[in-house]
């Protein structure tokens, strides 16, 4: 990847907006559209979202690290990573509606809305170690 960017902060929904702010000002130096950057932010929200509330569930908040690249001068790559519990069924993490969320505060939605913003995502994780999920969108250009 070319022109890296690494941040890390609290797994705390309280920096959900900075996660947001921070992948919106690196992907504006690529020029993407208005409805774009919106896409990415609304992407990047749900990952960091994730990473907080499953990632670190019984509320002892560790760190969500962001790395954010580009692989080509018009597509962004973004990793948003915790090393919380992990996720022991990808596949059935990603399903609609799926949630682990006893509270019915949740839709079990995320991952759905990030595939929808983004061109590709790839989550990898191992229980017990964490997980990355990696979101690329290639921009118009």
């Amino acid at each position: 990847m070319e022109r890296v960017l690494k941040v890390q902060m609290a797994a705390s929904l309280e920096n959900q907006g900075l996660a947001r702010s921070v992948a919106a000002a690196y992907a504006s130096e690529l020029d993407p559209t208005v409805e774009e950057l919106t896409e990415i932010k609304t992407a990047v929200s749900e990952a960091f979202s994730n990473a907080a509330i499953h990632g670190y569930p019984d509320g002892n908040y560790g760190n969500v690290s962001m790395e954010m690249g580009t692989i080509k001068p018009d597509t962004i790559v973004i990793k948003i990573s915790d090393k919380g519990v992990g996720i022991e069924n990808i596949a059935r993490a990603m399903e609609p509606l799926f949630t682990t969320d006893t509270g019915e505060e949740r839709s079990g939605m995320g991952f759905t809305v990030m595939e929808s913003f983004m061109d590709k995502i790839k989550v990898d994780s191992k229980p017990g170690e964490g997980t990355t999920v990696t979101l690329i969108k290639k921009l118009e250009t």
